[in-house]
């Protein structure tokens, strides 16, 4: 069932607004009287030209939107600059609603124009239909969400033109949430290394759950790639990376490692290097984004340690690609657990617990209950020391007084973090990134 319809209005030339308009009191007609009360929102996308003496298609299209009294309260023209911030516009309010299978009805011409901006400011999380303007007649067409066109891709420096249009436009969008917040540890040495671990403010996302510096996207999830890039690239600006040298793990929580310039896995939750100017990260969003800093063979790495990670041992696979690949002293590395959910709230199945009680009985609390509570901080120091990481090389912040703090419980903060156990799944992710300074 279509939850919203996006009339696209948004390239008419000036000779044929006499139609359009005509076309477009058509078109509501159709809508109203195929929609009940509770039909689709419908959003009239147009554009507002800055400096011109011709009047804005709002106002022009004004005598077309006059009588539909059912539409009124969900009916809502758009008007901007650009098609990138007219349709992320409409994106908000279908966020806002929490809509997602959406009808677009447009010009024929514009059908492949409008799926490269759908493509970049979209996710798999919504569903799209074409039809064309000029075949919404009936209540039958209202129903086929098919366009009978098969459009021709678009030339590569179209595709660029749109995307650096998008840029622009998420690049003018204000922070939210206060500034962009870094937390940095006191164990790793900032003369050699460039470190950190991200709160949730002072980026572009706006959905609550993501709001407002979410740096992942996903399929699952709501926000786009070029929004969390946007906000990738705001934290670069900050920290003093380029974002262009920049390599996340691939989440598969378990415990591969990719070593940079060898053949790259499908999937890893653990990366080390020993290039200078190159950014290593992991996310996190309850699971613990793991720092590495060996200052003396100047090497490093990042790992995403969940309990599944935590338990097949990704932080010491990180540690053992160090010692392997670039000559470090297990007495040498350095290890920093970020912010992540601690045993004041992470509760796991019981058959689960058993795992982290054989490494450790004070890893797991209640631990009769059919849900315990875990401590996979704990459970990653202790495989780390047993490793031949030294403990007063491991920081964590949960069990020692530091001046400044790391280790925040983050579903115990959601002013400052993102949490999957406490938001559900459309959350947003942090990270722990760290490089070798030039």
């Amino acid at each position: 069932m279509v939850e919203a319809i996006l009339i696209d209005l948004f390239s008419l030339p000036a000779n044929l607004q006499n139609n359009i308009q005509g076309l477009l009191h058509n078109t509501l007609e159709t809508i109203e009287k195929c929609s009940s009360i509770h039909g689709p929102c419908v959003y009239v996308m147009c554009c507002q030209r800055q400096g011109s003496e011709r009047k804005g298609e709002q106002e022009f299209l004004l005598p077309a939107l006059r009588g539909f009294q059912s539409l009124k309260r969900r009916l809502e023209v758009v008007c901007a600059q650009t098609t990138a911030a007219a349709l992320y516009t409409i994106k908000q309010r279908l966020d806002e609603k929490d809509l997602s299978i959406i009808k677009v009805i447009l010009p024929t011409l514009r059908k492949d124009l409008m799926k490269v901006y759908i493509d970049h400011l979209f996710t798999a999380v919504y569903q799209f239909d074409f039809e064309d303007l000029h075949m919404v007649s009936d209540c039958e067409n209202l129903q086929i969400s098919e366009l009978q066109h098969e459009g021709q891709t678009l030339p590569s420096q179209d595709v660029a033109l749109i995307q650096s249009e998008i840029q622009m436009y998420l690049e003018s969008l204000p922070s939210l949430k206060g500034e962009l917040t870094i937390l940095r540890s006191s164990l790793i040495p900032d003369d050699i290394f460039l470190h950190g671990f991200t709160t949730r403010t002072g980026g572009i996302s706006y959905i609550p759950t993501l709001s407002s510096c979410n740096l992942f996207s996903s399929s699952k999830r709501r926000d786009p790639q070029a929004v969390v890039k946007e906000n990738l690239r705001r934290l670069a600006n900050a920290a003093g990376f380029n974002p262009e040298a920049f390599h996340r793990v691939k989440i598969d929580h378990a415990n591969a490692v990719c070593v940079m310039g060898k053949t790259e896995p499908d999937n890893y939750d653990g990366i080390v290097t020993n290039q200078k100017g190159v950014t290593l990260a992991a996310p996190g969003a309850d699971c613990i984004p793991v720092l590495f800093a060996d200052p003396v063979r100047k090497a490093c790495g990042a790992a995403h340690s969940g309990w599944r990670g935590t338990l097949l041992g990704v932080s010491m696979a990180t540690v053992n690609a160090m010692v392997s690949e670039y000559g470090c002293n297990m007495k040498d590395i350095l290890v920093v657990l970020g912010p992540s959910v601690g045993p004041c709230c992470y509760k796991l199945p019981h058959e689960s617990a058993k795992e982290f009680q054989r490494i450790d009985p004070k890893c797991v609390r209640l631990f009769d209950s059919a849900s315990p509570y875990i401590d996979i901080r704990r459970a990653t120091r202790i495989l780390l020391e047993r490793g031949g990481i030294l403990p007063k090389n491991i920081q964590d912040d949960s069990t020692t007084d530091q001046n400044q703090n790391i280790t925040f419980c983050t579903a115990c903060h959601p002013e400052k973090f993102y949490s999957h156990f406490r938001d559900g799944p459309n959350f947003g992710t942090q990270i722990g990134f760290i490089s070798i300074k030039d």
